[in-house]
């Protein structure tokens, strides 16, 4: 008992010490029986996340999110409130320092009121050329023409369909828009430099 008692008090103030940035995201939610179901995000932690939805799961449910510009997270139903429910997140401590990246990122483009473009120094891959995969499993190479922790353009000469799904090297994203010379991708998440650095060099 005694015991139990210790690492609830020890797990506490590590919640606190995570700061919540307000979010306005959209994803989608599953539940243990894996009905899935939208939902908005209205803030996030690396350690929690509170959303607005309609569906009311239980206390200590297993919820699995998909959220839009961050990936898949998961973790147990903590509070339920009106409108929504609270979330203590399981995540490995790589996985909390990529969502403290994303949500640092978040948080500046609020209070700058500035794009993402204008927020990151570009990255130059060492060797630009990389492999690209389509949808229906046509693979080519392409040259990056521009990198950023939340997307990249490429040369190529095939322009997938717009939205579309791609990916580059191992990243996932999806087509955003036609250029002259090729397509922009924007990423399924917000990368860290240290895992483009890894993947492009």
């Amino acid at each position: 008992m005694n015991m139990m008692a210790h690492a609830v008090r020890h797990e506490a103030p590590d919640r606190r010490r995570f700061s919540r940035v307000d979010l306005d995201l959209l994803g989608r939610f599953m539940r243990e029986d894996f009905q899935e179901f939208p939902c908005r995000v209205e803030n996030m932690s690396p350690g929690g996340i509170a959303v607005a939805t309609t569906v009311e799961p239980r206390t200590g449910e297993r919820i699995i999110f998909y959220i839009d510009h961050i990936g898949r997270l998961e973790g147990s139903v903590a509070r339920l409130y009106p409108g929504g429910f609270a979330v203590d997140l399981v995540n490995s401590e790589r996985k909390r320092e990529k969502l403290a990246a994303q949500l640092t990122w978040f948080a500046n483009r609020s209070e700058l009121d500035l794009p993402e473009d204008r927020r990151h120094q570009r990255l130059q891959p060492k060797d630009p050329r990389v492999e690209i995969g389509l949808d229906d499993g046509r693979r080519y190479t392409v040259k990056i023409i521009d990198l950023s922790l939340s997307g990249a353009a490429v040369q190529s000469s095939v322009r997938p369909a717009l939205n579309s799904r791609v990916t580059l090297g191992l990243m996932q994203g999806r087509v955003v828009r036609h250029l002259e010379e090729g397509f922009a991708i924007e990423f399924a998440s917000i990368q860290t430099e240290q895992a483009l650095t890894s993947m492009f060099g």
